[in-house]
């Protein structure tokens, strides 16, 4: 029976073209740090850090371990002489950036729904950002202030999806067991991949991203609202 929905944010509940999204978040973060760092040497940077978060599955190091000790080798830099530049860029320059996305009202409809049912929530967005841009995306989608038992970021994680060690991470500071929860996500790869672990899965459509292999089970797929009205009417993966 399922007692935990963790549910994705980028294209589930906060609706957006994650590409475009992110094309616009490095157009205007690059520039912040040109004093410092060549602009194209930073995002050449930061992409090789993130890539070696999305590989990292060593347990005792967290993601932002990972990026750090990446990013800072490859530049050259001290921390010190960047970091205050991007909490900078995070505390007063991402919170400007809702354009890039399309919030609906839906999202906080599904989540208090969910909530009134009793199921415990939790948000499995892919921790590759830190905490402060994880909440203003939050906020972006109206669901900041909800209840949820885990919100995944680079402090707090130290794996990535698509892999499995990621989704058990999370079942395992929920107490739970995989068969006890729902993964809901636009990602047929990322997202779907917490079958592995015998999660149950919901592919939201509207913003599918399918990068074609590898392919993971989906139990139901529907848009946002025929999540909605499922969840509101106990109906398929919900029926008691």
């Amino acid at each position: 029976m399922t007692k935990v929905i963790l549910f994705d944010l980028d294209g589930t509940l906060l609706p957006m073209d994650t590409d475009a999204f992110v094309k616009g978040y490095l157009k205007h973060l690059a520039p912040k740090v040109a004093s410092i760092i060549a602009p194209e040497h930073f995002l050449k940077c930061l992409w090789a850090g993130t890539e070696a978060m999305m590989r990292n599955i060593e347990a005792e190091k967290t993601n932002e371990h990972v990026f750090e000790e990446t990013f800072l080798e490859l530049t050259k830099l001290k921390k010190e002489d960047i970091w205050p530049t991007l909490d900078d860029f995070y505390t007063n320059v991402f919170p400007t950036l809702s354009h890039l996305c399309s919030p609906t009202p839906l999202a906080r409809q599904v989540v208090e729904e969910a909530v009134k049912q009793g199921y415990r929530i939790a948000v499995a967005t892919n921790p590759v950002f830190p905490k402060a841009a994880i909440y203003e995306r939050l906020r972006w989608a109206g669901i900041e202030d909800m209840p949820f038992e885990v919100v995944t970021f680079y402090e707090n994680s130290s794996f990535t999806k698509p892999h499995a060690q990621y989704y058990q991470e999370i079942c395992d500071r929920l107490e739970v067991e995989p068969s006890e929860c729902l993964m809901v996500g636009n990602d047929k790869q990322e997202d779907m991949a917490a079958s592995q672990i015998g999660m149950k899965t919901f592919l939201v459509e509207g913003y599918i991203i399918d990068r074609g292999e590898p392919s993971y089970p989906i139990n139901e797929q529907g848009t946002l609202e025929q999540f909605y009205v499922s969840l509101m009417k106990r109906q398929g993966l919900f029926e008691k």
